[in-house]
């Protein structure tokens, strides 16, 4: 968004009357609209909605209770209104990979994702430099099968303590256990290539280069205790044949993890992205 403004989001119930309501409500407190999405999903039977209104309006407790008993009660509503002047604070997890971790510390520093970074973390030392340039502070803790449970301790706490609104694994190549997903359910987000589950493990390019595939591409999504399954929030993919290299589709497929990972974080940050079940819905 071009100026700060304040969202509300809403999921409930589809039925007849919730624009409506949502609209009357906004216009009798002389409160302007600015941007408005909806979708109603007919196999869930849940309907979503996405409103922008002035950040000049102060949003009080007293109007959250107003609109909890005239439509958020009502119509069943799960709810809420972000202040647009707050700026989201992001906590980066990496690890060796800084392709991912340097568009987001140049889009951050260009104003073009206005977010606050506070901590990035990894389990190797060798990003630190990086970190030091943008003046973030980096933190080194490193992990293996005999303190897994330490580290991810030592995360959680510098999350809390720097009150984190997002985790970004920007090619963390660590699996979060399960306690650790549940803690930060649905306010973490993980890129990975989209060859999966065709082709795991070690070397994924290589593989897909000796199979001849046409099309890569990477995936942005929530991360769950399902590995590499959570909501899906952005994807992309661009066309490849014969002549290129696997060092050739390595490097496209990391310019393709960039936008990717941009995209998702900024569709967050931005309240775009609500939770259909293990789906999204994703007002762009």
């Amino acid at each position: 968004m071009s100026a700060p403004h304040h969202c509300l989001t809403v999921s409930c119930p589809d039925t007849i009357g919730i624009v409506a309501a949502v609209a009357t409500f906004f216009a009798a407190r002389r409160i302007n609209i600015v941007e408005a999405a909806y979708f109603a999903d007919t196999g869930t039977k849940r309907f979503f909605m996405r409103t922008v209104f002035d950040a000049e309006t102060n949003w009080t407790p007293a109007l959250s209770d107003a609109f909890a008993a005239t439509v958020g009660g009502p119509f069943n509503m799960d709810w809420q209104v972000h202040d647009g002047r707050r700026k989201a604070r992001l906590m980066i997890l990496v690890s060796r990979f800084d392709h991912c971790l340097n568009d987001l510390l140049y889009r951050h520093r260009a104003g073009t994702l206005p977010v606050e970074i506070p901590a990035i973390v990894s389990n190797h030392a060798d990003l630190k430099p990086l970190a030091d340039w943008h003046g973030i502070p980096f933190h080194h803790l490193s992990v293996d099968a005999t303190n897994r449970a330490a580290q991810e301790a030592a995360i959680a706490k510098l999350a809390e303590d720097a009150r984190i609104d997002l985790v970004i694994l920007a090619r963390y190549m660590q699996v979060l256990s399960s306690a650790m997903a549940r803690r930060f359910a649905g306010r973490a987000i993980n890129i990975h290539h989209s060859f999966l589950p065709s082709f795991k493990g070690a070397a994924p390019y290589r593989q897909a280069h000796e199979r001849g595939v046409k099309l890569i591409g990477a995936t942005a999504h929530y991360v769950t205790d399902t590995l590499d399954e959570g909501p899906i929030i952005e994807q992309e993919v661009e066309r490849v044949d014969h002549t290129q290299t696997v060092d050739d589709l390595v490097a496209i497929g990391r310019d393709i993890e960039n936008i990717v990972l941009a995209r998702a974080v900024r569709f967050h940050i931005e309240h775009r992205v609500l939770l259909n079940g293990h789906r999204t819905v994703v007002f762009r």
